[in-house]
Order: C-alpha cells, then structure tokens, then sequence
C-alpha cells in the first residue's frame, strides 16, 4: 500500500492514475472489508467470481441493484405514508412553504431558477455525461462512465417507481415560481439525481486525490450542491418539504448501494475463474 502512495508522490491531483488506484481511498484498501456483512458479501462475490468470472458477478450485482431500487423506493413511500398519517414531518411542509413565499424576491427567484434548472432532465443528465466522460479519458479507463450510467439509471428508475406510487400533487402553482411543473411531486427528482450524481463524481474524484483537504473539499462541494438544489426546490414552490426530505435520504441509500457495487468488483476483478487462462482476466 505505502509503495502504491509513494509511486504517485510529487504529481499533481489531477494526474492519470491506473485502473489499481481505485483500490485505494487515502490509504484505505477498498477491497477489504473490515464489518462481517462486508466480508460475507466479499466471500461470496468471490465464490462466485471463481465459477462464472468477474463480468459475471458484476452483471449479477448490477441485477441485485435494481431489485433493491424497487425495494428502497417502496420503503420510501411506506415511510412517507406513515408519517403524513400521523401528520409527523408533514406538519412541516405548510409552514415551510409559507416561509420561504415570504423570503422570495424577483432577483432572487431569477437566481435560484437558474441554479435548480442544473438539475433538470435536461442539463443534469449532459453534467453527469461530461464529468464521467473527462473522468474516463484522464484514467483511460471506462469504469467512471459505467458507474455513473449505473447510478443515474437507478435514480431515474427510482424516481418513476416513487411518483407512479404515490401520486402526490406539488404545491399549489398559485404558491409556486414559474416555469411551472405538473407531474407528481413525490419524491423531488431533482434532488434525487442531485444526489446521486454529485455523489458518484465526488467518489471517483477522492479515489484518487492524495491529500485529506482536497478529499474534504471535493466531498463538503457535493453535500452542498445536493442540499442546495432539495432547498430550491422548496424555495420555488415546485416541492413539498417532505418530497425533498425523501429524496435525499432515498439518493443516500442508493448511493451507498453504488458505491458497494464498486467495491465488490474490485474486490473480485482479478479473480480467474475455474478453467479459464490467466489472460482472460485483467
């Protein structure tokens, strides 16, 4: 590991590092798993790695992801049902609302559209193109854009499944800040995808950032923008409180979920399956 840092040391943050240096995170070995969950799931990716190879397995992590989209986004909805019966957070979403009509101005208004409509269907989807792109062509590796198409697919998937369930309706357009929107309010796609994509760059940007302030940095800029576009979507009325409160710990969970997915391909990429020659696998 230390000859891993040292055969970097002196080269700027941005300079192309090999395909192995995914494995590290500062000094952290992501291949080893320290939790039993963790090791559990190593072993068995391994197990299987041996048998059908690494793209299997990964194919196979891939399908158990969506199973867990759907099952995430249904604990979603049960949770958000639970607490509208029992007016818990909810009771928020009114008085949320009413404070933040009260701090709007038109320069203001002007300013915080420009910056939600970032995590459109339109201008999101080309952000997380672009950065998994450059991140793909300064690592000659195409592992950014597949973990970025991943990810995106799942936060769409999971988007879809929760508004098609819930069916809530947005804020009152009389309330809300032009240019209007009308499909169901729950959960906040906009804060869901904000979530997910500025968390899957920011991952792959600390795999390969040396120093502990950078680290820090990259991560405090992708937990700003994640909970500054959820707050400008109930500044402009386009979403209730709640919508957003679901979307960033939904974004979270999936999130994590990406990022297990990474680690156990890393785990099991350079495992030979049974019978196999030792050049099938890289």
């Amino acid at each position: 590991m230390r000859a891993s840092h040292d055969r970097h040391r002196g080269q700027p943050e941005w300079a192309a590092v090999p395909a192995e240096g995914d494995r590290y995170l500062g000094w952290r070995d992501l291949t080893v798993w320290k939790t039993r969950l963790g090791r559990i799931m190593a072993a068995l990716a391994r197990r299987a790695a041996r048998w059908i190879g690494p793209y299997p397995v990964l194919a196979l992590t891939l399908l158990i992801g969506v199973a867990l989209v759907v099952a995430l986004t249904a604990a979603s909805v049960e949770i958000y049902e639970a607490v509208v019966e029992t007016d818990g957070v909810a009771g928020l979403d009114e008085p949320v609302l009413r404070a933040a009509i009260a701090a709007r101005t038109p320069q203001l208004n002007t300013a915080v559209t420009a910056f939600t409509n970032l995590g459109g269907p339109v201008i999101m989807p080309i952000l997380a193109a672009v950065a998994a792109l450059a991140l793909a062509i300064r690592r000659r590796q195409v592992g950014p854009v597949v973990l970025m198409a991943v990810a995106t697919t799942g936060s769409l998937l999971m988007t879809m499944v929760g508004k098609a369930l819930v069916g809530r309706i947005r804020p009152p357009l009389a309330d809300a800040v032009a240019p209007y929107e009308t499909s169901a309010s729950f959960p906040s796609g906009h804060t869901l995808n904000a979530v997910v994509v500025a968390g899957v760059v920011a991952y792959l940007l600390v795999l390969h950032q040396r120093r502990w302030h950078t680290r820090t940095a990259t991560v405090a800029a992708a937990v700003v923008f994640a909970v500054a576009m959820g707050l400008s979507r109930v500044f402009l009325g386009h979403h209730w409180l709640t919508d957003v409160l679901v979307a960033w710990t939904l974004g979270l969970a999936w999130l994590a979920v990406v990022i297990t997915m990474h680690r156990l391909y890393l785990t099991v990429r350079n495992v030979r399956p049974r019978g196999a020659p030792e050049h099938q696998v890289s």
